[in-house]
């Protein structure tokens, strides 16, 4: 009897140490097969997005941002650099979004990782047709708008230019009728004279250049960033390009079809402005002839004069304006005094540069934020 229970006690032992061996076994070729993969690091979200959907099962793709994190303001610690060393592909969009890039790219010279401005191969030509026509169509005689649309820089009013952006470089008399200049506020050089006429110059430290960095929230341009992806992932995978291919063709078709729905949305609306807490979403005004009405510039720290702040709230006040969109990682105080102060509704506008917990949660992607994003809209402009 004990021979016997004795016997039992090895065989179920013998079971259980070959089903840990098989587990190992697995946990080993899950390994090897992820090391099959490329693996892939990005910085906004819509890189990430992309790159998952064209690369499918053939990559694995991070985004070094952690959730609800500023694109504008983020640097990455030492266990990021270590995981971009290891990396095949970084892609990030460049036109200087992102600040600790050029650093980075010392850094890691002579490791593996590829680093790919994606921001930096977009044809511009279109965007640059389309300001102008718009610039045309909608501010004719004498009027104009500068390329990175900042909605409050300069002293612009909104009395004078009703239905026109806020300069970033704009031009006028100030109460001595001396003449003031005032460029972008978001990095470029800001120039006037002060009430003695001395000229002054200040520069923010998020310097954007001449490029709304925000390239994604156009649907033309994400198409090429998309592409931008695929050709990458076909050179480092060249035997997986009629995949590669396919998939890009189903994302650019989605993204078209975005494009339609947004075009629809602002057509039908009974309004084509809106509030929103940073300008981040210039694109939209140039392709579909919406205005923002941003409280911050381009980047999150740029924010307005107490003087350009009592002007938006006077044409918040004057147009009946019912919303003001906050962004899910842009907590704008300043949002939230404007929406007090003119007694109208806080709604959410993603910018889509970072998820946040809740959106991971939700199991949200660029395409449902997109839709979210035209409901939104749909809302603001149509009450």
């Amino acid at each position: 009897m004990k021979k016997n229970a004795f016997i039992l006690f090895i065989f179920t032992i013998g079971i259980l140490l070959s089903g840990c061996g098989q587990e190992t076994a697995k946990e080993t070729a899950k390994d090897t097969q992820d090391d099959n993969k490329l693996q892939i690091y990005t910085t906004v979200y819509p890189l990430q997005y992309f790159a998952q959907e064209i690369g499918g099962e053939f990559v694995n793709v991070e985004t070094i941002y952690p959730p609800g994190a500023d694109e504008h303001t983020f640097e990455p610690s030492q266990k990021d650099m270590i995981a971009l060393a290891d990396a095949d592909l970084f892609f990030y969009v460049g036109l200087g979004l992102e600040g600790f890039v050029d650093k980075a790219s010392k850094t890691l010279k002579n490791e593996k990782v590829k680093m790919v401005p994606t921001g930096e191969a977009l044809d511009m030509e279109e965007h640059n047709e389309e300001a102008e026509g718009h610039e045309d169509a909608n501010h004719g005689e004498g009027d104009h708008e500068d390329a990175n649309h900042d909605s409050h820089d300069g002293e612009e009013s909104h009395e004078e230019h009703e239905g026109d952006n806020h300069k970033d470089d704009a031009s006028h008399e100030d109460e001595h009728g001396n003449e003031e200049s005032h460029e972008d506020e978001h990095g470029n050089e800001e120039s006037h004279e002060d009430e003695h006429g001395n000229e002054e110059s200040h520069e923010d430290e998020h310097n954007h250049g001449d490029v709304d960095p925000h390239v994604w929230l156009n649907l033309v341009y994400a198409d090429q960033l998309a592409l931008v992806i695929k050709d990458q992932l076909v050179e480092i995978m060249p035997e997986q390009k009629e995949t590669f291919e396919q998939n890009y063709a189903n994302l650019s078709e989605q993204l078209r079809n975005l494009d339609t729905q947004f075009k629809e949305t602002v057509d039908s609306s009974k309004r084509k402005e809106f509030i929103v807490s940073h300008s981040a979403f210039g694109y939209w005004e140039e392709r579909y002839g919406v205005k923002q009405i941003s409280i911050a510039g381009q980047s999150t720290t740029s924010e307005p004069s107490q003087k350009e702040l009592q002007k938006l709230i006077t044409h918040a006040k004057d147009e009946k304006i019912k919303y003001v969109l906050n962004e899910q990682n842009f907590n704008s105080k300043l949002a939230q005094m404007v929406q007090k102060e003119i007694g109208a509704e806080l709604l959410t506008l993603h910018n889509l540069s970072v998820l946040t917990d809740e959106d991971l949660k939700n199991k949200e992607t660029y395409l449902t934020l997109m839709e979210n994003n035209i409901a939104t809209l749909k809302k603001a402009l149509n009450e």
